[in-house]
């Protein structure tokens, strides 16, 4: 017999009246009872069993949680909410991305002791996003680069698969809603918090152009790469039939990837790799008809890396016969070809490219969540155009410390050292001669650093200066070297010079101006998801309440910069043993992205499928769930 639902009008607790044991926090109130039967009311008269009464009350003292449920079910909606039940603070996160895995892995296995940590996306497994250009080709599995969030959450907390539509921050809860598949009813609930993790990520930036929504492909899920993968073996299975002309054989193996960043680089290397060895061997008659387009709106490709790394990509694509168009924008895109418009030097040349599949790998823009609780923050506190502003420990501005946010959808508001200048140079300034040693600007700088972290590296530069000068010209040039970001003032000083206010205001200002957002990559989200779990777990975090006073600040330490180009070849700049390119960049490459996997599982899965391609080929056949029909 179906359970019938009965609701207390007075408060709204959960009551199973058709035989089961029932939970109700007042019983003297009137009972809604919905379910198939229809709507019936028990008053406070209603005949109970006493055996009823004490799974009653046997229930009550043993619950943590007390789920209340209301709502109607004639249009398939319903609310729940989740009440406290003890004083520990309730963390809700938000996402299952690379910022709120970081966060979930780095707790420590007893955190259920001090937080009550729930977990809410409507993705109930975490992608490695990094590999989706292997998947989209088949160098590698779906399943090999996902894994389930119940198994990285574990017993640290509770997950929900559902998406929040509404957050009401005054308030501090969320509004959240199962999604309607598998022939399944929506179901809607809210969620209250003490402290929101906020790490949603971000949406694709489309530009408003026209065609993009409707005709490209993106590149953010596992869903993109595998809708990818099958389109171009329909490109190359359409090709091969016989009543096809050069024109339309040429347009469906014409592959295009739009935007020149690591994503788009790669994915135009993996299909150059895909073209020259699987397709080449199956469709050798038609293989000559490929070809393989990078657009770029810049004068070069991974205008993010060193200048070296481009040079380097453009080269070996243009010898590999991938066409690079750089300086050029994407006008429209319509169901078989693009309009381009490419800017040189004293008129602009438009051109259509005619297509088979289109890549849109460029451009990311604010999550409409993100919005929205842009909006619920108080006036002048939020400004950013594509994501919400942290401060240094990553809680949102305004949200009176109740909402941490991480990874695309944050950006970190980092302080600039010179408007504290005056008030540092006095600290530095010991003899009080209004000038500052060497020595001097080498410890102001370093004491300065624990509050302005992007001080540090030059802090280290003048350290390394100061102590090489008993060596030689060559030895000291090895020794120091130079500052990531430069800064030719700084650069310019010499071990016995003098520096006077002005000049120290200027060198703070030269040295601000380097400060840029930090870029929306898995590893900047992965950092400061571990850092969250640290600041978490080595404190206990309390709403409304300021930062434990020895609490860090984040800090970003920026690790490699990697992309495979093609031809089993690769690129990677580390930053304290410089350029790494070719055939061992390669296998570095392969070897870091095998061994940074979330999970062991996940590790042996990429390794096999990694060998298993060398050995026997990609995979580029359907599975049973792709095929248009039955061959008989």
């Amino acid at each position: 017999m179906p359970v019938c639902k009965l609701v207390c009008v007075k408060t709204r607790s959960k009551v199973d009246c058709c035989g089961s044991s029932f939970l109700v926090q007042q019983q003297r109130w009137p009972l809604l009872c919905r379910s198939h039967h229809g709507v019936k009311t028990f008053r406070q008269g209603h005949k109970r069993s006493n055996s009823g009464q004490q799974s009653l009350q046997l229930l009550s003292a043993v619950a943590a949680l007390v789920i209340e449920v209301s709502g109607t079910q004639s249009n398939g909606s319903h609310t729940l909410k989740l009440d406290k039940g003890s004083q520990k603070p309730r963390v809700v996160i938000l996402g299952s991305g690379w910022g709120a895995v970081s966060f979930i892995r780095d707790l420590p296995k007893n955190i259920g002791d001090k937080y009550d940590i729930v977990l809410l996306s409507p993705r109930n497994y975490f992608l490695f996003t990094a590999l989706l250009p292997q998947v989209a080709t088949g160098n590698l599995e779906e399943h090999s680069i996902i894994e389930s969030i119940r198994k990285i959450l574990g017993k640290k907390g509770t997950y929900f698969e559902a998406a929040v539509t509404n957050i009401n921050a005054s308030e501090r809860a969320l509004t959240a809603r199962f999604p309607c598949h598998a022939g399944l009813e929506e179901f809607e609930f809210t969620v209250p918090y003490d402290i929101l993790i906020y790490s949603v990520g971000s949406k694709v930036n489309t530009f408003g152009i026209k065609g993009v929504q409707q005709y490209s492909f993106f590149f953010k899920s596992i869903a993109d790469a595998h809708n990818l993968r099958q389109r171009v073996c329909e490109c190359f299975e359409r090709a091969a039939l016989p009543t096809i002309t050069d024109q339309e054989r040429k347009r469906l193996l014409s592959f295009v990837v739009v935007g020149g960043g690591p994503t788009g680089v790669e994915v135009a290397a993996e299909l150059y790799d895909l073209v020259r060895e699987e397709m080449g061997q199956y469709y050798p008659n038609i293989c000559k008809d490929a070809k393989v387009r990078l657009v770029e709106l810049q004068d070069h490709v991974l205008s993010t890396y060193d200048r070296k790394i481009s040079e380097y990509t453009s080269k070996l694509f243009s010898r590999n016969g991938v066409e690079v168009l750089i300086n050029t924008k994407v006008e429209s895109i319509d169901a078989d070809k693009l309009t381009l418009v490419s800017q040189g030097k004293e008129e602009k040349h438009t051109q259509t490219v005619a297509y088979g599949a289109c890549v849109w790998a460029t451009g990311v823009a604010m999550h409409p969540l993100t919005q929205h609780l842009q909006q619920a923050m108080p006036p002048g506190t939020q400004s950013h155009s594509r994501s919400i502003v942290t401060d240094e420990y990553l809680c949102v501005k305004g949200s009176n410390g109740t909402i941490f946010a991480l990874g695309d959808a944050a950006t970190v508001e980092q302080a600039k050292a010179l408007s504290r200048a005056k008030e540092m140079f006095a600290e530095a300034d010991k003899d009080g001669n209004g000038m500052l040693s060497y020595a001097e600007l080498t410890a102001a700088m370093k004491q300065a650093s624990k509050e302005y972290s992007h001080l540090e590296e030059y802090a280290r530069y003048l350290e390394r200066k100061g102590d090489s000068r008993r060596f030689g010209p060559l030895v000291q040039r090895a020794l120091v070297g130079g500052p990531t970001k430069s800064c030719e003032g700084l650069q310019c000083l010499e071990p016995n010079c003098q520096v006077n206010l002005s000049h120290f205001e200027d060198l703070l200002q030269e040295i601000d101006n380097t400060l840029r957002s930090l870029p929306a990559t898995g590893q900047v989200a992965g950092q400061e998801g571990s850092y969250l779990a640290k600041l978490f777990s080595k404190h206990t975090i309390w709403p409304g309440q300021p930062m434990p006073a020895k609490a860090p600040l984040f800090k970003y330490m920026h690790k490699v910069d990697l992309a495979y180009v093609g031809s089993d070849k690769a690129v990677m700049q580390l930053p304290r043993f410089g350029l790494i390119q070719g055939s061992g960049a390669f296998f570095l490459w392969r070897g870091y992205e095998t061994f940074r996997q979330i999970s062991f599982r996940n590790k042996c899965l990429v390794a096999f499928d990694t060998l298993r391609s060398k050995v026997f080929g990609r995979d580029i056949e359907f599975g049973e769930t792709d095929m248009p029909g039955d061959a008989s």
